[in-house]
C-alpha cells in the first residue's frame, strides 16, 4: 500500500524513526485542504504508542481538512546541514503516514494534552500543568494519529 524507498542504503530503521519522533519539537502535518489543495501546516506534537497527538482551535482549515479526509502525513526534520563546497544537504529526517481525528473522550483528551504538556515543559509542577490545561479546557481540541506507515532517510554522507 505505501511505496518502498529508493534508495534503500539511505533508509532509517525504525527504531531510529522513532528516536527522531519523540526528539523533535515541530513538524509539518499535511492533509487535503480545500478545493483538494495540499494543506500543509506547521505544528507541535507528542508522539506515544504509535500514535502523534497534536493540540489546536476547534475550528478553521485543519479541522475541516480532517474532517474531510482521515488520511495525513506528518513529516519532521532531525538535521539539514548545509555543506557548501558539496552543494547539498546532509539532512535526516522522518515521514509518518496515517489515519487522522478529532478526540472526543475526555479522559483520552486530558491523557493527551498532558503528555503534550510533559513534552514541551517537563519540569513543570502537576499542578501548574493542571491550571494551565483547566484554563485552556473550553477551547482545545485534540488530535490523534494512528501511524500507519513510519520512514525515514538520510543523507548518503550520514550512512554509516
Amino acid at each position: 500500500m505505501f511505496r518502498e524507498m529508493r534508495r534503500k542504503k539511505q533508509m532509517l530503521s525504525k527504531k531510529e524513526c522513532i528516536e527522531i519522533l519523540e526528539k523533535g519539537t515541530a513538524g509539518v502535518l499535511a492533509l487535503l485542504g480545500d478545493n483538494g489543495y495540499p494543506y500543509a501546516v506547521p505544528i507541535s506534537y507528542v508522539h506515544y504508542n504509535s500514535k502523534l497527538f497534536f493540540h489546536g482551535a476547534k475550528s478553521g482549515h485543519k479541522i475541516n481538512a480532517i474532517k474531510e479526509c482521515n488520511k495525513a502525513s506528518f513529516c519532521v526534520i532531525d538535521q539539514d546541514y548545509i555543506v557548501l563546497e558539496e552543494y547539498t544537504t546532509y539532512f535526516r529526517s522522518v515521514i509518518a503516514f496515517g489515519k487522522i481525528h478529532i478526540m472526543e473522550d475526555e479522559k483520552e483528551i486530558k491523557n493527551a494534552i498532558e503528555r503534550l504538556a510533559v513534552k514541551y515543559y517537563p519540569n513543570d509542577t502537576e499542578t501548574n500543568r493542571n491550571i494551565a490545561i483547566n484554563r485552556e479546557w473550553a477551547p482545545l481540541c485534540m488530535i490523534e494519529f494512528s501511524i500507519e506507515h513510519l520512514s525515514g532517510k538520510q543523507a548518503i554522507e550520514l550512512v554509516k
